[in-house]
């Protein structure tokens, strides 16, 4: 895990940790399934207190805990997320809706008897609004007929239901980073730049002006 920062202890917040094998970017709904006890307590807390909890990309181990295996470990940012919608089909069985909220930097972890991670985090700052310049206007037509299109298919959640800010850097890179079939370590240093041009930029570089596909739901 990172070393502490400069950040003062105040700042610091204790926020139960969810490792997956995915990276989950601002403003993304993200449905799970939760069996393991350590997930179900987590989401019963977080129900009874109205708070979420954290999601974090493996580096090592497995999404579902199995004796004997590695440990898990996770990268130093992640998103927090607010949940949306809570299902009960069966005892034993719970289906969730989250939605990502905003980036943090883990400071330290702790994992309980149970294994469910805690993490003393410090959210990171807003990123700047930025306008999305000339040269890469076509990021923004391809991915409105890519929402289009991808919304019109049924969800419980919707899966973009604030208002398409098409020409601010920030939630258009996060869009094309949720959305591009990149390789996981390739997406999480997507997501983990705090310069939203720069993001976007990088994913110019990926994406061709003309003759594109809309970008697949990975």
């Amino acid at each position: 895990m990172p070393d502490r920062d400069a950040s003062s202890p105040s700042a610091l917040t204790e926020l139960p940790l969810f490792p997956l094998g995915t990276v989950l970017f601002p403003g993304a709904l993200l449905p799970l399934q939760l069996f393991e006890l350590r997930y179900l307590q987590m989401i019963g807390e977080c129900e009874r207190q109205g708070t979420g909890f954290g999601v974090v990309t493996l580096t090592q181990g497995r999404e579902v805990h199995q004796p004997g295996a590695v440990a898990e470990r996770f990268e130093p940012v992640g998103t927090r997320v607010q949940i949306e919608r809570i299902e009960r089909p069966q005892p034993g069985l719970v289906m969730v809706w989250c939605r990502g909220v905003d980036k943090f930097h883990i400071d330290a972890t702790q994992q309980r008897s149970d294994g469910l991670w805690l993490g003393r985090v410090q959210t990171l700052p807003p990123e700047p609004a930025v306008q999305v310049p000339p040269d890469l206007q076509h990021l923004s037509t391809q991915m409105l007929q890519a929402l289009t299109q991808l919304s019109a298919q049924p969800s419980v959640v919707p899966h973009w239901p604030e208002a398409w800010r098409l020409q601010d850097c920030s939630w258009l890179s996060h869009r094309w980073g949720e959305l591009l079939p990149l390789p996981l370590q390739m997406k999480y240093r997507l997501f983990a730049l705090q310069e939203p041009l720069l993001r976007l930029e990088l994913v110019g570089d990926m994406v061709a002006p003309a003759g594109e596909q809309p970008p697949a739901n990975s």
